[in-house]
Formats: C-alpha cells, sequence, structure tokens
C-alpha cells in the first residue's frame, strides 16, 4: 500500500460520524447494512450520510451494491486488512534488540 492512499483511509476515519459508521459495517459482516438502518441506528439526515458514505467508498474501505430499491453497504475487508498491515508491518523495525531477562540471568 501507498503512503497517500493510507493517509486517505486514515483521513476518511478520522471524522467521528464515519468511524462509527465503518464500525457498524465492520460488526455487520459481509451481509452489510441498508443505507436505511444505518441512518435510522446514527440518527443523522439522509444528505449527511449520503456525504459520509461517499468519503469511504472513495478510499476503498466501504462497497455499495444496490439490491432492487434498497443500497447495501459493506465493509471493504481486504482494504480494511490492507490498511492495518500497512500501519503493522514495520511495528519495532527501528527497535534496538536488548537480551530478553533469561539472556542477562545467564
Amino acid at each position: 500500500m501507498k503512503l497517500e492512499q493510507a493517509a486517505k483511509q486514515l483521513e476518511a476515519l478520522g471524522n467521528p460520524t464515519r468511524l462509527n459508521l465503518y464500525r457498524m459495517l465492520v460488526r455487520a459482516g459481509d451481509a452489510g447494512k441498508p443505507v436505511g438502518s444505518l441512518q435510522e441506528k446514527l440518527g443523522i439526515a439522509a444528505s449527511t450520510l449520503s456525504h459520509h458514505l461517499h468519503r469511504l467508498v472513495s478510499t476503498g474501505l466501504v462497497t455499495q451494491e444496490r439490491q432492487a430499491t434498497t443500497l447495501i453497504c459493506r465493509a471493504n475487508y481486504p482494504v480494511m486488512n490492507g490498511l492495518i498491515g500497512f500501519l503493522a508491518d514495520e511495528c519495532c523495525a527501528d527497535a534496538v534488540c536488548s537480551p530478553s531477562e533469561e539472556e542477562t540471568a545467564a
């Protein structure tokens, strides 16, 4: 993953409403949630929800699928895992290794 892509995704998640919305979709699993259900649970106007969903969709974190007259939103788990991996891939890469307690006791 490129730094710019990760920054855009993190920026999209940096809004409390979007983060709450995204967490709802992550909890929903592969079935996702209809937009109407999300609006009801969040208690926000349809236009506001549309704005927040657009930001999440444009960064690839959320997908949408139309089923007849219902719009289903889903967390894009491969993209989410990519972002998590990007953040964790180099964990402690520059840390100085110190001997373990067992090695110092010997």
